[in-house]
């Protein structure tokens, strides 16, 4: 994810919580309970307060074009969200990675699919000695590519072996198959749990 992306939705979901939790206190200071607790120079909102009244929502009817204008308003919202969601959900997977140098890329030329090179660099995990199963991700865009790697260990083999064969090997051809561009491999290491044994 780059930086701006990331920036940007960490200020989405800011602006979002804080609203939540400026109308969730809003709408508690109503209640007797939260309205003794808060500090008197808080403003609070009057329990008795009608927010749309009989003659207001009258006047609203009168309009042919608010209630269209509202479902309009929430189905664009609710297309906004989605689209957002499913562009987040896509834009972290490496989808095509253009051969050559980085800015060369044409109309035409030959790319390398995301998942395929994912599916290389697993089998070539999954060879190295101590290496019970491999999951392999490539992330991001093609100028900044980042490779997740989650090894499960056999039983008794240090990690700190494995991880030398993983950067000397599978790591190693990832990042001449990416070249010239840089790979960042981040390699996670869990341990495969023994099978209990049976007594009898």
């Amino acid at each position: 994810m780059s930086g701006l992306r990331s920036a940007a939705n960490r200020a989405v979901l800011l602006v979002t919580g804080a609203l939540a939790v400026l109308g969730g206190v809003a709408l508690a200071s109503t209640t007797d309970a939260v309205r003794r607790r808060l500090p008197a120079a808080l403003p609070r909102l009057d329990p008795d307060r009608v927010w749309l009244d009989g003659a207001a929502l009258d006047r609203w009817r009168a309009h042919g074009w608010w209630a269209a204008a509202v479902i309009a308003a929430l189905a664009l919202g609710v297309l906004a969200t989605a689209a957002w969601v499913a562009y987040e959900a896509r834009a972290g997977r490496l989808r095509h990675l253009p051969l050559g140098g980085p800015g060369h890329a044409r109309h035409g030329d030959v790319t390398l699919s995301g998942a395929a090179l994912a599916a290389a660099v697993g089998d070539r995990a999954r060879a190295t000695p101590g290496v019970d199963r491999a999951r392999v991700r490539l992330l991001g865009r093609p100028r900044h590519l980042r490779a997740h790697v989650t090894v499960t260990l056999a039983p008794g083999v240090a990690p700190r072996a494995v991880l030398q064969r993983l950067t000397r090997d599978a790591i190693a051809e990832a990042r001449a198959a990416a070249a010239p561009r840089t790979l960042h491999a981040e390699i996670h290491f869990e341990v495969r749990a023994h099978a209990p044994r049976r007594l009898r």
